[in-house]
């Protein structure tokens, strides 16, 4: 296998992760035993749940498949695709939460995550103490993250909640001091899985202009995945479309969404028009004009009217 190049943190070779489909195990091996017993009888099996489709051993699904993919320093990188095409089981896989079926996955420095709202984050702690738990786990020490605690609860704008409990705290609370430890704590990788979509949306634009500062400024890594094509715009340079577990584009990050759009709506088609003239041909009776605004006014004249391109 390649070494990995001096500026890359992130290197990917042929990543597969499959899936039984199923339950794998009913909890006890006393259950597991009547199942394989009724099984090997041909009888029904007792501990199956009324309704659930049976599934043989050979049954799995493919959540990614043959995967390769290399990742620069001070990247950032937008990973986009339909529900289910692999994009939070690529993420798992890079934060070793779960291992990969073959394959290899290398990386340089530590790594950041954001998977879920309030994952690793303990609920019976307060948010002061969750900041030095997730500060430990990434290998700082107390007077490390002491240092930077202040900025942390500013940034977070939990300062009146921060000795409370964090199971008291809202779904919006838990993001904004997640992606407070996230951003502040010493990590050269950020990754995040459509979390701040829980957020206000002026969080959100702090957010996308505090990971565009880190990676510019201290060459940190992200990888930011989400279904909003507005933040992918505004944050990433670098955009990948992800399809069935396989990487169907890498690269620009307008083309990434034209396709993205394109495979998640069959009857999308992108036309750019610039000034009076078009870079991509429309054929005769595609083009239907629903509404027009000019100067932020609907024109009622022309609102849901069909025109078509000849």
């Amino acid at each position: 296998m390649r070494e990995m190049n001096e500026n890359c943190v992130i290197k990917i070779e042929n990543l597969s992760k499959e899936y039984r489909l199923g339950a794998i195990g009913s909890g006890t091996l006393r259950h597991d035993l009547q199942s394989w017993y009724a099984k090997k009888r041909g009888k029904e099996d007792p501990n199956q749940r009324i309704g659930a489709k049976q599934y043989t051993k050979g049954d799995t699904f493919l959540a990614l498949d043959g995967v390769n993919l290399e990742v620069n320093r001070g990247e950032r990188i937008g990973i986009i695709g339909t529900n289910g095409a692999g994009k939070s089981t690529l993420l798992k896989v890079l934060c070793r939460i779960t291992a990969p079926t073959d394959g290899r996955v290398r990386f340089r420095g530590r790594i950041a995550s954001m998977l879920e709202v309030g994952t690793g984050f303990h609920a019976e702690l307060t948010g002061r103490e969750n900041i030095y738990l997730n500060g430990a786990i990434l290998g700082m020490t107390k007077e490390e993250v002491t240092s930077k605690i202040d900025s942390i609860i500013e940034f977070s704008e939990c300062e009146k909640f921060i000795d409370t409990p964090v199971k008291r705290y809202s779904s919006g609370m838990f993001v904004k001091l997640a992606f407070a430890v996230a951003a502040h704590l010493d990590a050269e990788i950020m990754i995040m899985d459509e979390v701040l979509a829980v957020g206000d949306m002026r969080f959100q634009k702090k957010c996308i202009k505090k990971m565009r500062d880190l990676a510019t400024e201290e060459d940190r890594t992200i990888l930011y995945v989400s279904h909003n094509m507005n933040t992918i715009r505004d944050l990433c340079d670098r955009c990948i479309v992800l399809d069935h577990g396989k990487i169907v584009f890498d690269g620009d990050v307008e083309d990434a969404i034209k396709i993205y759009l394109g495979s998640a709506n069959e009857n999308f088609r992108a036309l750019e028009y610039v000034g009076n003239e078009h870079k991509h041909h429309a054929d005769r009776n595609d083009l239907c004009l629903q509404f027009v605004r000019y100067n932020g006014k609907e024109d009622s004249n022309l609102s849901k009217k069909s025109y078509h391109c000849g």
